[in-house]
């Protein structure tokens, strides 16, 4: 996981992130169950390479469901992966599954 990504431990954490960002927010949310596990391992490659890309434009936040269950729930994220690009706290934009960096940039790029 790229170092621009952060991971916040629990909601507080989280908002606390958010808050502070200037820029739009990336928060990708994954899950521990089994199968969650391995495409969440290949979107945190992606996420990752994303987050270098995006640097000053975009803030990513890797976000454990099981640890921000507040998040989770106010974005109504069902799965993981799941995806929210959030705009001064405001989800703009919502995925889901895994995607490409092609992908997770067209996503993105509609709404920067």
């Amino acid at each position: 996981m790229a170092k621009r990504v952060h991971q916040p431990r629990e909601d507080a954490e989280f908002d606390f992130i958010l808050g502070m960002s200037e820029v739009p927010v990336l928060a990708y949310f994954t899950g521990t169950w089994p199968k969650a596990i391995e495409p969440c391992r290949a979107m945190d490659l992606v996420v990752g390479g994303i987050a270098d890309e995006y640097t000053g434009r975009l803030t990513a936040v890797r976000t454990a469901i099981t640890r921000c269950p507040a998040a989770t729930e106010r974005y109504g994220i069902t799965g993981a992966p799941s995806y929210v690009l959030l705009k001064e706290g405001e989800a703009v934009a919502h995925g889901m599954g895994p995607m490409t960096t092609a992908e997770v940039r067209e996503f993105l790029d509609g709404h920067l």
